[in-house]
């Protein structure tokens, strides 16, 4: 699929990486072979595999360069004929302020300048406190230290901060040698979700689609050349987390005609799940957002069409307008041919000169392949509805007979078909079934009826329908 936005490119062979900016690691890494497999909740296992000297007997080995993330309760080290005694995660990393916190108690050298002469004076102080601000105390007299006004040396560095963050274990070693050892562990931080870009033609029924990955890495460390491998689907952990929501429109479920499909994907899986490998090595900076393409279709066929839901007895005072609706689908024929990972789906049309405008977006949940996909990307600006309450009259002491009236409007110069939904008709504590209509519906479910309104060109037209109600 050829590019129709402007985007920073870094092309390798099998796969398109967009990225932001990324600092180079400032160091050296301790990492070794490193891989990385990411789940969509804000989780990644890291299996990082490096060379250790080890002698016989007990010793104590860092590992520096793991994430400042990690939940050190997963870490597990193997490497032969050796075992694990004890481990600890050193977290407080070297900075201004830990750095004062650590400290407390212990003398340092403040050097201030004259701003006149220039001329530097050095005191020895203590410092008693850092707690929103530091306190020293310089022979007698006790000060607020303004470090605008001079620095702060320090004798030496406290050995419980570390420049990156370390994880040390003690290994017990039934002999001497150095041989790989693999460390393996949890870490928050490392996410990834799926982001489609479309782009609909109307006149012809067609819609290009390309889905990218979007990496994010907030774990404080860097990834050097790391094999990675995405997991689409929901891992259950026992901190949990919110699963997202796919809903949209009016606080109601959204536009009908999503439709689960049956078709297996032609992708690895594991378990339930299924897998997005990345062709290559690739190194996931901190702080930084990385874009991997998994998708790319011309020429789906894909239909615009128009929604409305009514909650029971709603009645307005103006219209309002009805909800427009990009249809397509997932299957191997006919459709995008790809099991799709949860994730945005932002829609583009061109304008009269040929410019791809952004027109609305709309969230997916993961979808099988061979799904029908209905996607809310807005709301009409000449297609509006107005439903009111003609009548509502109580037939017996469980009984009611309500009327309802529903007036379409379109300002179009196509006529349009719109999904009317009236919803409410099942709920606990009632059963509503239709007694009479101006054209028939269909009861989908027992909660909702349809009506498909034909709405001429500069027209109106209107839909009424009287239901009873028991209790």
């Amino acid at each position: 699929m050829r590019m129709w936005l402007a985007t920073t490119m870094l092309c390798l062979p099998g796969v398109a990486i967009a990225q932001s900016a990324a600092p180079d690691p400032v160091a050296t890494s301790a990492q070794g072979d490193l891989a990385v497999t990411i789940y969509n909740n804000d989780l990644a296992l890291i299996q990082d595999t490096r060379q250790l000297a080890l002698p016989r007997g007990r010793s104590r080995q860092e590992f520096a360069d793991v994430s400042a993330q990690i939940r050190p309760e997963t870490v597990t080290l193997t490497a032969a004929g050796a075992g694990i005694i004890e481990q600890n995660f050193d977290y407080d990393l070297l900075s201004p302020e830990t750095l004062m916190s650590k400290s407390v108690g212990q003398s340092v050298t403040l050097v201030r300048t004259n701003p006149a002469t220039g001329a530097e004076t050095r005191e020895t102080a203590r410092v008693l406190a850092n707690n929103g601000g530091t306190i020293v105390q310089v022979g007698d007299r006790i000060e607020i230290l303004d470090r605008s006004g001079g620095r702060v040396v320090f004798p030496s560095l406290p050995t419980n901060l570390r420049a990156r963050p370390t994880l040390s274990v003690t290994l017990d070693s039934a002999n001497a040698g150095t041989r790989p050892a693999t460390l393996n562990y949890l870490s928050r931080g490392l996410g990834w979700k799926a982001d489609y870009v479309a782009l609909f033609d109307e006149k012809v029924g067609k819609l290009d689609v390309q889905g990218w990955v979007t990496l994010t890495n907030t774990t404080g460390t860097t990834f050097n050349a790391a094999k990675t491998l995405l997991v689409a689907g929901a891992v259950d952990t026992v901190d949990g987390g919110n699963r997202p929501s796919f809903y949209g429109g009016r606080g109601t479920p959204g536009s009908r005609g999503n439709r689960p499909g049956t078709e297996t994907a032609g992708r690895e899986q594991l378990g339930d799940f299924y897998l997005y490998p990345l062709a290559e090595r690739t190194t996931i900076a901190n702080a930084q957002t990385k874009q991997v393409s998994f998708l790319d279709v011309a020429g789906a066929p894909a239909a615009k069409t128009y929604f409305y839901r009514n909650p029971w007895l709603q009645k307005l005072d103006e219209a309002v307008s009805v909800d427009t609706v990009l249809k397509f689908s997932s299957s191997r024929e006919g459709g995008l041919g790809d099991a799709l990972p949860a994730g945005t789906v932002r829609v583009y049309m061109r304008d009269a000169r040929g410019a791809p405008q952004f027109i609305g977006e709309s969230e997916i949940p993961h979808t099988p392949m061979g799904s029908k996909l209905a996607l809310k990307t807005g709301e009409a600006f000449d297609v509006k509805i107005l439903p009111v309450v003609e009548k509502r009259e109580r037939i017996s002491d469980n009984r009611w007979r309500t009327t309802m009236r529903y007036t379409l409007t379109n300002a179009r110069a196509q006529g349009v078909t719109v999904e009317l939904a009236q919803a409410g008709l099942d709920g606990w504590w009632h059963d509503t079934k239709i007694t009479d209509e101006s054209q028939p519906s269909t009861r989908v479910d027992a909660d909702e009826a349809v009506w498909h309104v034909a709405v001429p060109a500069n027209g109106t037209a209107s839909v009424t329908a009287t239901f009873d109600t028991r209790f």
